[in-house]
């Protein structure tokens, strides 16, 4: 997880140090790799590192969503911990306060829910109102589980409804939903597989014929014909590789 100097934005992931060089080496290591095979000239890697940026944006959209899915689990832990604090005689806000010795005992103090429960209580220090802060919350993690939450709490708390009720039916409905989508990553785990092993193949088979048969991809490189094959080999490779990826990115 990225570390932030401050409430978070969940739609727009930053890499950590360690995290911006590891992908960065990964991003270059794609780049040169695809001026390599599809047209052997350091040149071509030059002009290829747009690829870099493109990489770099899919692996923060993708870490973007594994943030969220984290979140939307801890999520249910915290509003079941809020729902047993109330019952036990806290009031709302000191039931928030409380849940966090029971995030911190399931997550450690450098989970994501530990470190918006700080963000929370921060804020009722400073006098600003629970329902504000969760639909901050709301807002930033880009959620509408916890979106509808925080729009279901101000009402029920203004109108006198029963919080613990709500509480309840919250981490009912959003643990059902998280349930539902640990099904369907489990179906589609071996496809996604098979992506990644489909998205190598291309490679795997110009490396095998180019070791086997010297020069019998020379007529592709090094000239003005060969360079618009293969040039529409890659966009074709690309747009592939994107419609594979999209395919398996199944959301609940």
């Amino acid at each position: 997880m990225s570390k932030n100097y401050g409430p978070p934005d969940y739609n727009n992931y930053r890499f950590g140090p360690k995290e911006r060089l590891w992908y960065m080496a990964e991003g270059l290591f794609i780049t040169a790799m695809a001026g390599y095979f599809f047209y052997r000239s350091l040149i071509a890697c030059v002009i290829l590192l747009p690829i870099l940026y493109l990489f770099l944006k899919e692996k923060k959209r993708e870490l973007a969503k594994k943030q969220k899915q984290e979140l939307s689990v801890q999520f249910k832990d915290l509003i079941l911990a809020v729902s047993a604090n109330q019952k036990a005689g806290y009031s709302v806000e000191n039931a928030f306060r409380e849940s966090y010795r029971d995030m911190v005992m399931l997550y450690g103090e450098a989970g994501i829910i530990c470190a918006e429960i700080r963000y929370i209580i921060a804020g009722l220090n400073n006098n600003m109102v629970l329902e504000k802060l969760l639909y901050d919350l709301g807002m930033r993690s880009g959620l509408p589980d916890i979106v509808q939450f925080a729009d279901v709490f101000l009402i029920a708390k203004r109108s006198g409804g029963s919080m613990t009720e709500v509480l309840s039916k919250t981490a009912e409905v959003i643990g059902q939903k998280i349930e539902t989508d640990k099904e369907i990553q489990l179906m589609i785990s071996a496809k996604k597989l098979e992506q990644k092993i489909m998205s190598m193949v291309p490679f795997l088979i110009i490396l095998y014929i180019g070791s086997t048969s010297k020069g019998f991809f020379d007529v592709l490189y090094h000239n003005l014909i060969g360079v618009v094959i293969m040039s529409v080999c890659l966009a074709f490779y690309a747009a592939a590789c994107v419609m594979s990826k999209r395919i398996v990115d199944i959301e609940v």
